[in-house]
């Protein structure tokens, strides 16, 4: 559907007007640690339907499980902050399985088990960027290409495949690099972090588990 893609960044925009600059201690945050439930900052944006986030108890740790009846919304959690002083992104994740008929490079097959993304919003609505790390389905691992409905965002694959379903897989990105490498300058204020699982093109159903996201400076010696 047009409003999950091009529609998206009107609603993402608007919706991170006026939002409070966090302030960060010199280590960093972990967004939410889920101890209480979720935290009343994350809200869904619903693309496609409404997927069913909640936190539960996997593996001896607390995550947030989404589960995705061919149906897409995200789960955002709204934060201003610098990228440039805070660019490291850390979480861990698991999926039940790929998408079957998933594809990143066309329309019809946009759909992914798990993604985390980091959205740059702007008061011109069309001028909001966002990156999106996906656990890819054919998109080979490394990988990047524009997200199929807009060039504003790009879909990078951490992961790839079927091989890793079923475990955790801990990611570490540098979002200040990677926006200057796809989008070639440096990136303006992060607005919001999200996770998202989503079917709703293919119709599929999937299960997927986020665990907590910390939003890092960058280690003197990386």
């Amino acid at each position: 559907m047009d409003i999950k893609r091009t529609a998206a960044w009107v609603s993402l925009s608007l919706g991170l007007v006026g939002l409070i600059a966090v302030v960060f201690a010199g280590e960093g945050m972990v967004i939410d640690d889920y101890a209480d439930g979720l935290d009343p900052n994350w809200r869904e944006k619903s693309f496609a339907g409404h997927n069913e986030y909640s936190v539960v108890r996997k593996d001896g740790r607390l995550v947030i499980q989404a589960v995705s009846h061919a149906s897409a919304s995200a789960l955002m959690y709204e934060k201003e902050y610098d990228p440039k002083e805070y660019p490291v992104l850390e979480w861990s994740w698991k999926i039940e399985r790929i998408i079957s008929d998933g594809d990143a490079r066309r329309k019809e097959t946009d759909d992914f088990a798990a993604r985390v993304y980091v959205v740059f919003p702007s008061w011109a609505f069309w001028k909001t960027t966002a990156l999106n790390y996906i656990w890819a389905n054919r998109l080979d691992k490394g990988k990047a290409v524009p997200n199929a409905y807009t060039d504003n965002a790009m879909m990078i694959a951490l992961e790839s495949g079927p091989e890793k379903a079923g475990q955790w897989v801990n990611e570490r990105v540098n979002i200040r690099e990677d926006y200057r490498r796809y989008f070639g300058k440096d990136p303006p204020e992060a607005g919001a972090v999200a996770v998202m699982t989503d079917t709703d093109n293919t119709g599929e159903e999937v299960m997927a588990w986020y665990g907590p996201i910390r939003i890092l400076p960058e280690r003197k010696d990386s």
